[in-house]
């Protein structure tokens, strides 16, 4: 059999297992090493698998995700969560699926501090999704817009997408994150009217979150709770954008921040400590091994040439520019579906970025194009990693949480389609 066909059918076993509900990240370390031994020798794949998890679990930037993890559960433990939700339901409890609403903004404020979708899906997540449940949302709608919400993690500036983009086409990573500013703030809006046109149609998803409005004097007496979460957060982004702090030593900062508030306020705890520290642990754990399965993944694909002759079948067909865009759109959709997108935006970009330039596209607005597709890539089935991941943080069924990111999905689409007719959203403000 030939190296494509195999990498076929390892695809297709791997969607078997996880159709079957064992692990994901166990199920693409096996059904990878096992793939790459066959193609490779057992010599190379015990390599492989010795070589991947310290290559990616040492990883400085991967290290930023415990960081804000911990943060998140310390904000989530001692209640200081709970204040910023309470400040957001006197202010938008009049509005139906207000939560939902400001957990998107959050997340989109979230995204300015990491630059990574999985940090802020899971920081936010952990603060949300129990206050959205409180007021009795539907688990859909609530784990739905923070699975959809984490992925502007990678769009907004500083951006670990672009990054990529970057470095691999040689573009300007500075140019590529003024890029992104005005379709990462669009994401938002589209997410938030999402929500409304959700609640619109069926109200019961999101019941109201106070009974009854609350004066001006009072919605700011509630909300003076919530300066200790506000003000960690201005301090992580303004140490960031102001060059004092990387997003890794953000992330430690930012928990150092939190422990403090926690403390000023006299709500930390031995207890809750420990739970917060127990926590971060075992989800950082969960989130380094399904990294680690995921490139073990990838090596195998790399190996097998299977993405590489999908890429080739699309750019092969002498289509017109817009045609090939398309077809592109469609195969990071299909590819992000199976796989990890940073490996398949790795594998193919160096076969796309010749075709996009030979079509006369802009290549810093084809990365924020890229970086649109890498997030719908992320919360995707059956490979939606901020879905996985998500699941396992706030403990609810992935199947849940699937259902829950449909309609965002959707509204990601509608997004890349006003990117592609109005180009000028990405590249505004370069002129």
């Amino acid at each position: 059999m030939s190296p494509e066909l195999i990498g076929l059918i390892g695809i297709i076993v791997m969607l078997i297992l996880v159709f079957m509900r064992f692990w994901v990240g166990s199920v693409m370390a096996i059904v990878g090493l096992v793939g790459y031994a066959y193609l490779e020798g057992w010599g190379k794949a015990f390599k492989v698998a010795g070589i991947e998890p310290f290559a990616h679990t040492s990883s400085y930037i991967l290290a930023a995700v415990p960081m804000f993890i911990f943060m998140g559960l310390v904000i989530s433990h001692t209640g200081l969560g709970s204040d910023l939700y309470r400040a957001a339901s006197v202010w938008l409890g009049r509005v139906r699926g207000g939560l939902a609403m400001a957990s998107v903004v959050a997340t989109g404020i979230f995204a300015a501090v990491c630059g990574d979708s999985v940090a802020t899906a899971t920081t936010i997540g952990k603060v949300a999704f129990p206050e959205m449940k409180k007021f009795n949302y539907d688990s859909r709608l609530a784990a739905g817009c923070l699975a959809a919400g984490g992925t502007i993690g990678i769009m907004i500036p500083p951006s670990l997408g672009f990054i990529l983009y970057g470095l691999l086409t040689e573009q300007s990573i500075g140019q590529l994150f003024i890029a992104g500013i005005i379709p990462g703030i669009l994401q938002v809006l589209f997410y938030v009217i999402t929500i409304a046109l959700l609640c619109r149609f069926n109200p019961n998803i999101a019941p109201l979150s106070v009974s009854k409005s609350l004066s001006l004097k009072e919605k700011v007496v509630e909300t003076k709770y919530a300066l200790a979460v506000a003000g960690i957060i201005v301090f992580v982004i303004g140490g960031i954008y102001l060059g004092l702090f990387t997003p890794t030593e953000a992330g430690a900062l930012g928990s150092f921040a939190a422990i403090m508030a926690a403390l000023i306020a006299r709500k930390l705890n031995w207890t809750n400590l420990r739970s917060a520290i127990l926590e971060g642990t075992q989800t950082a754990g969960m989130i380094a091994f399904m990294v680690v399965g995921v490139f073990i993944f990838t090596r195998f694909m790399a190996v097998s040439r299977a993405p590489n002759a999908l890429t080739d079948l699309v750019v092969g067909l002498g289509l017109p520019p817009l045609a090939v865009l398309g077809l592109i759109i469609v195969m990071y959709l299909i590819l992000g579906c199976i796989m990890d997108v940073f490996a398949a935006v790795i594998l193919t970009l160096p076969f796309v970025y010749p075709t996009i330039l030979a079509c006369g596209f802009d290549p810093i607005w084809f990365g924020v194009l890229m970086v649109r597709l890498m997030e719908i890539g992320l919360i995707t089935p059956p490979i939606g990693l901020n879905c996985f991941v998500l699941s396992a943080t706030i403990e609810v069924p992935t199947a849940t949480v699937f259902r829950g990111i449909f309609p965002f999905v959707i509204a990601d689409i509608v997004h890349v389609g006003l990117l592609i007719a109005y180009p000028e959203l990405a590249l505004y403000l370069l002129k």
